[in-house]
């Protein structure tokens, strides 16, 4: 094989490299592309399914039996006048006139002292809510509950309902905790933080520990300073 013959057939190699090196880059873009796209489908997949859940929730609301109050009561005491009010429902037989007790909750990420805590707390601390047909048997028993101090409207005696987006809007803890139950994904946990944004502050762990810093932004989607 003369010399040129032996150049040539290397340039011949070298373009078939060459290809085969841009099919398998093209390949692997391709690749790429359609694991984005499922990643894409199973994400929008993912959020129909959230909102058919919140769509049947916000429906299950709407069908349900009486209109819903709010209960005012002493702080810290919610719980506890939540059971009071269900041992009463079942004592004074109001079960025809009272259907349901919620306090709602939610999930908090609390810093404090540089230390990270997730705790569960009243989302509205001295309320209840009440759904039940408002007569004066049902609202003595709610009323005169210990630890509840009144209802909350304009007139005591004859409190006003809720609004259903009003509903919707306090009860939405208790449909994430529903989603929760089933292993279904609900919002991330509000964040509380006793930092400031430019307040200087000592790594306590991690690369830079023992470092001082400055808080710089407060993510609370990510529950990062």
């Amino acid at each position: 094989m003369s010399e040129q013959e032996l150049v040539s057939e290397i340039e011949e190699v070298e373009v078939a490299a060459a290809e085969a090196t841009e099919e398998s880059a093209a390949i692997e873009q391709q690749a790429e592309e359609a694991t984005e796209a499922v990643a894409a489908a199973e994400a929008a997949a993912e959020a129909a399914e959230e909102v058919d859940a919140l769509e049947e929730f916000k429906s299950k609301l709407r069908r349900q039996a009486g209109d819903w109050y709010v209960v005012h009561t002493y702080s810290g005491y919610e719980n506890k006048v939540k059971t009071g009010i269900e041992t009463r429902i079942q004592n004074l037989e109001a079960e025809d006139e009272i259907f349901e007790v919620q306090v709602p909750m939610e999930t908090v990420v609390e810093f404090k002292n540089t230390v990270k805590k997730t705790i569960r707390r009243v989302r509205v601390p001295g309320y209840v809510l009440v759904r039940m047909e408002l007569t004066d048997h049902s609202w003595g028993v709610v009323r005169h509950t210990p630890g509840v101090t009144g209802f909350v409207g304009q007139d005591a005696y004859n409190p006003v309902p809720l609004r259903m987006d009003e509903v919707f809007d306090m009860l939405l803890p208790v449909f994430e905790e529903q989603q929760q139950s089933q292993g279904l994904p609900v919002s991330k946990p509000v964040i509380e933080s006793d930092y400031t944004v430019g307040e200087n502050v000592r790594v306590k762990s991690g690369a830079f520990e023992g470092m001082d810093a400055t808080v710089s932004e407060i993510k609370g989607e990510s529950q990062q300073i």
